[in-house]
């Protein structure tokens, strides 16, 4: 049996919430990635290009610092990454988070909030990051969750084969 980390990132508690579904069907760890500063709201205007967001979303070479990081990350051989969908992509602090363990031999499936987008180049933008790690596209996790649906989605993944 594999043992499966969920690690969000939430600005706004949409995420949060899709997360802790997520952990919950799945019968994962929970895990919250935050950042050293918190976002504000004025930092999550993306209306204002001079916003925190815009900008750090401007320089996708930016890895805003962690706060924690995941004691036992050497525990997990399956990795669920949430998190909200900025400029089409993940927030680079997904990227830090990422960066900051040896993730070989590791699956990392990504889960996105959006209010409109999809993965747009999600996948493309954070292979670089997993060090050698499997990664795929997971789910968008939008609107009420229905979790007997994800449970048997979760079922038909090749992992669980």
């Amino acid at each position: 049996m594999n043992k499966v980390l969920v690690a969000y990132f939430s600005a706004s508690g949409v995420t949060k919430n899709a997360a802790s579904i997520l952990a919950e069907v799945a019968g994962a760890d929970l895990f919250e990635i935050k950042p050293v500063e918190p976002y504000t709201e004025a930092d999550l205007d993306w209306r204002n290009p001079n916003s925190r967001s815009s900008v750090e979303m401007k320089d996708l070479s930016f890895r805003p610092p962690v706060a924690e990081k995941v004691p036992n990350m050497a525990e997990y051989n399956m990795l669920f990454v949430c998190f909200p969908i900025w400029w089409y992509i993940a927030p680079t602090i997904i990227n830090t988070f990422l960066e900051s363990y040896d993730l070989h031999g590791k699956t990392v499936m990504l889960f996105a909030t959006s209010g409109s987008s999809d993965f747009g180049r999600t996948l493309e933008k954070l292979e670089d990051s997993c060090h050698s790690a499997i990664l795929t596209e997971g789910k968008m996790l939008n609107g009420k969750i229905d979790k007997a649906e994800l449970s048997e989605w979760l079922k038909n993944l090749p992992i669980n084969k």
